[in-house]
Order: structure tokens, then sequence, then C-alpha cells
């Protein structure tokens, strides 16, 4: 090869290492600024509490599962749960079906012949005297 040839490829080589070089550069300053940014969290920066990620810790955790040979628990209700509901009020007085007189909607005062939504509602009423015990004495 001429000597001027091989001059020029030198050059040419010489620029894309000068490229390469700042790429590289740039891109070690990213990962420095993403290092640092991946440090921050709520404790030693402004960000929120919620913007916190979980960083899984390297040391696992032998699971409960393992340690006893109890069944992990799912989710929600546990089957061993009691329930605890209200009794109701014991017996029915009356039954009420109220119907509206118009729509709240329109004003109209036409109705379907079938309903279209039924709802029903336990009212406890309360009296002015209730019914009280006496003891009887002998």
């Amino acid at each position: 090869m001429p000597k001027e040839k091989l001059v020029e490829i030198i050059i040419e080589q010489s620029k894309v290492i000068r490229e390469l070089q700042k790429i590289i550069l740039e891109l070690q300053q990213e990962i420095e600024r993403l290092k640092v940014s991946r440090d921050l969290d709520s404790s030693n920066s402004s960000k929120p509490p919620s913007g916190d990620i979980h960083k899984k810790s390297e040391n696992k955790k032998i699971p409960l599962q393992e340690e006893s040979n109890q069944p992990k628990k799912k989710p929600g209700r546990q089957p061993v749960h009691q329930d605890k509901t209200r009794k109701g009020f014991g017996r029915v007085d009356r039954y009420e079906i109220l119907r509206p007189s118009d729509c709240i909607c329109c004003g109209n005062k036409a109705f379907a012949p079938l309903a279209l939504k039924v709802e029903k509602q336990a009212v406890a009423q309360l009296v002015e005297r209730p019914i009280e015990s006496q003891s009887i004495q002998s």
C-alpha cells in the first residue's frame, strides 16, 4: 500500500477513536448520574415516600412454609374466622310497598307496568315508650 493511503487510514481511525472516546465519556457520566439517582429515596432527598423503590434484600430468608409445616395463608377472609353480623329486628310488623308519584328526572307521572328495579330496605322505628319488663315479687 502506498504511504499516503496508510496515513489516510490512520487519520480516519483516529477520528473514529476520538468519537468513540466522547461516546464512552458521555455514557460513563450517564451511568454515574443514574447510580446517584438510584440511591436517592425519601430519606435522603425531596422525593415523596410513595416514589421509593423497595429493594429486595440479598440475604434470602427461609420461607415460612419451610420453617413450619403450616400452609401459607391466602389473602381475604380465613376459614376459621367467626362471622359477626347484625341479628336484625326479630319480627316484622308490616311491609310497605312504596311507589313514586312522579319521575324525579323528567316529572312524568306515567310509569312502565313492570318495575325495572326493586329495592328492599329495613327500617327500625323507635317507639315513644319502650316495653319495660317488671320483676314480680312474691
